[in-house]
């Protein structure tokens, strides 16, 4: 299992559109991505858009994601680097 943090700068948080460009993201990936909020504790299934918006991720709040399977690799490195770029 990989594990990575990152903390939202986006002014409006992981709101509708970057929600569903995340969703589409993890979905690519065979491996169960997890979302967590950090500042809430609520988590959700990172390829579920509602359930992604639900967790109620503002600008400034830590998120952790949580990867398990063979392509977990991968999917750290490359989730980490949308994160960045759109987050």
């Amino acid at each position: 299992m990989k594990t990575l943090e990152y903390v939202i700068t986006d002014p409006v948080g992981l709101h509708a559109r970057p929600a569903g460009l995340f969703v589409k993201k993890a979905a690519a990936y065979e491996s169960s991505i997890t979302v967590k909020n950090m500042e809430n504790g609520k988590s959700a299934d990172a390829k579920r858009i509602m359930a992604v918006m639900s967790l109620g991720v503002k600008q400034g709040n830590k998120i952790e994601l949580s990867i398990e399977g063979g392509d977990e690799d991968t999917a750290q490195k490359e989730l980490l680097a949308f994160l960045k770029e759109n987050l």
